[in-house]
């Protein structure tokens, strides 16, 4: 019972797409009323799609082991909150909860809709046809709904990496609503494609659900790093795994985005490589769904092999050469190119970010997509890792950050020699100072000195401009500051962000250049000396838990005499899963983190062998990723409540 209801929410959904491109079309070809035409089928999507995921839910809270999803995602003693997560846990289930994110931006799309909007209209047409593909998979090759003959008596149980964190139950939600977040703004390229549409109208909207897009993706790839530096036990945050590298893929583009729409909304410039940006962020939102579920990459994060995989492909072919196609034969309709009147100038310095990033995302996918190639046409294997992305990363990210700091200083149009000495002198002194003063203290690495020094150009030069901007009201200087930020949240809310990718880059040069890391065994009593810590082997131990049976080490911490706590770095044995998995236990600090990870513990003499980290100056990695994800929040919203606000003043 339980499954048929939930195939019947599939097809209402998937007929409610059908309806919304179709009526969508209609609407938009022959400027019907853009609400009353899409009504229904919105209605009709939105609530099979709630239907769909709530059915999910309650198939898995009540244990219904017929529904071949619970049986192989689920069991009896899975704690409540990783019930609820198993809903997105695997294939089936995180088409699901796509399909409701997508329904969700379909529904927003929808209220934003004004009485004639045309472009409106057509940008919920494109989200219909793209709701049609995932529910279309949902229907056929990933049925969430599919029963068994006969149902077990108990599940297998959920993803033992599902329940081996928190974490794990916030991270895919964050990612998901990044990435199908960036399907709207696809759908308004495509329909000004289509409308031929010069205006910057759908520049003005595409930025806004960019923005709230990139602001998910930046948290989902955040918590993701949280999550592997708390569960994996590998000692780190990131380690260019394929997944990690797909869902960093669609958030470079999508800042190139960001930036370069800044030059076409006050320079008119760039439209053509506005649409392209914004339909590769799309696409690269797909490759990055096919990465995940083909299974044709190995990596932690990717479900098995399926004909979901295939299926995905297609589509993803398919809406390059639909969307690149129609890019060019409708450019010339809606490309306006006003010529760059010099490079040195603020449009120059975000055409040099912007190729930075470009060049960024391909290398990343070249070194993502190289080994499935090879492997493609020669049958070959080859894994290309962590130091070949530093090599090509590390520099781009330095030479970025200096464009960060510089680019925004210079005027628009022309920068001349003296006006543009005159605005980076002092922040260029700060930078110095700044990198003088860490020298003398005793830091030799070149890469954390060039790091610390243009990170501490970007937040110098940011504090600087508000600094003159706000001297320049003349009235008293807090509130100034204030009314400064308050009267341009777009700029305001993306040198915040700067500010945030500044503190992160720092965090990342020093846990990465200062990283300490020793393999130590010891017996019971045992004590072993780590960079300046003093580790005592007090015992092992084990208790069962409900779903899970843990083996850990007690390991006394000791600084200087000081007793600092007792932590336990242990190995989590669930039934469902051969191997242990090892969760470090990480004892965060403002200098320097001390993070310990299990080895192993031989049976019978409960020796220890684990691994020791030191990392210093961790937080600034998550500060920052918290500071750049609240920035684009800010932004988004507070944009959004002024052009509302000023919608409102203008007399009838």
């Amino acid at each position: 019972m339980i499954a048929l209801a939930g195939h019947a929410a599939i097809l209402i959904a998937l007929g409610g797409a059908v309806a919304l491109a179709v009526a969508g079309w209609r609407a938009f070809a022959t400027g019907h009323p853009a609400r009353g035409a899409t009504r229904l089928p919105m209605a009709l999507l939105l609530g099979g799609a709630i239907a769909a995921f709530v059915v999910l839910e309650f198939g898995l809270l009540t244990h219904d082991f017929s529904i071949e999803y619970v049986a192989r995602n689920h069991a009896r003693d899975t704690p409540v909150l990783f019930t609820v997560a198993s809903a997105w846990a695997a294939l089936e289930g995180s088409i699901v909860l796509w399909g409701l994110v997508l329904a969700g931006f379909a529904t927003a799309v929808y209220w934003s809709l004004g009485d004639d909007d045309r472009l409106g209209v057509g940008a919920l047409a494109v989200i219909g046809m793209v709701a049609i593909f995932f529910f279309g998979l949902m229907a056929t090759a990933a049925n969430p709904f599919t029963t068994l003959a006969i149902p077990p008596l108990d599940g297998v149980g959920a993803n033992p990496l599902l329940q081996n964190h928190i974490l794990m139950a916030v991270h895919p939600p964050m990612l998901y609503l990044g990435y199908v977040g960036m399907t709207v703004p696809f759908a308004f390229a495509i329909a000004a494609l289509v409308a031929g549409d010069a205006s910057r109208v759908w520049l003005q909207r595409t930025r806004r659900w960019t923005l709230v897009a990139w602001s998910f993706l930046t948290l989902g790839v955040l918590l993701g790093a949280l999550w592997s530096y708390e569960v994996l036990g590998w000692g780190g945050y990131w380690a260019w795994d394929p997944v990690e590298n797909a869902s960093i893929l669609p958030w470079l583009t999508a800042t190139a985005f960001l930036h370069s729409a800044v030059v076409q909304r006050r320079r008119g410039m760039l439209q053509a490589w506005n649409l392209a940006l914004v339909i590769g962020t799309f696409t690269l939102t797909l490759l990055g769904t096919f990465i995940t579920r083909s299974g044709v990459i190995a990596s932690v994060h990717s479900f098995t092999q399926s004909a979901v995989g295939p299926a995905i492909l297609g589509f993803l072919l398919v809406v390059l050469v639909a969307s690149f196609g129609l890019f060019a034969t409708r450019a010339h309709l809606v490309v306006s190119a006003p010529r760059l009147d010099s490079l040195a100038s603020r449009e120059g310095a975000i055409l040099f970010n912007n190729l930075l990033l470009t060049v960024f995302a391909v290398i990343i996918l070249m070194g993502t997509l190289y080994p499935v190639i090879l492997e493609a046409f020669t049958g070959d294997r080859v894994f290309v890792g962590g130091p070949w992305f530093d090599r090509s990363a590390v520099p781009i990210s330095l030479v970025l950050l200096f464009a960060m700091g510089l680019g925004p200083l210079l005027p628009y149009r022309l920068a001349t020699a003296s006006l543009t000495w005159r605005r980076v002198r002092l922040p260029l002194q700060i930078a110095l100072v700044t990198v003088a003063v860490a020298a003398t203290a005793g830091l030799r690495s070149i890469a954390v000195l060039v790091t610390v020094g243009a990170a501490t150009l970007v937040i110098s030069s940011i504090g600087v401009s508000l600094h003159a901007a706000a001297r320049q009201r003349g009235g008293r200087y807090v509130a100034d500051l204030g009314r400064t930020v308050q009267s341009d949240p777009g700029y305001w809310g993306g040198m915040a962000a700067h500010i945030g990718v500044a503190v992160l880059a720092v965090g990342i040069a020093f846990s990465s250049a200062f990283h300490v890391r020793e393999t130590i065994s010891l017996d019971v009593g045992e004590s072993a000396a780590f960079d300046g810590y003093h580790l005592t082997y007090v015992g092992p131990f084990q208790r069962v838990e409900p779903h899970r049976v843990v083996i850990g080490a007690a390991i006394e911490i000791r600084r200087d005499g000081r007793l600092l706590g007792v932590h336990e770095p242990r190995l989590n044995q669930y039934p469902n899963q051969a191997q242990a998995i090892p969760t470090p236990s990480v004892r965060m600090g403002f200098v320097e983190d001390l993070y310990l990870s299990l080895v192993r513990i031989e049976q019978g003499t409960g020796s220890v062998t684990f691994d020791a980290h030191r990392f210093p100056l961790v937080w600034m990695l998550w500060a920052g990723g918290a500071i750049t994800v609240l920035a684009g929040g800010w932004a988004a919203v507070v944009t959004r409540r002024r052009r509302s606000l000023q919608l409102e003043e203008v007399p009838s």
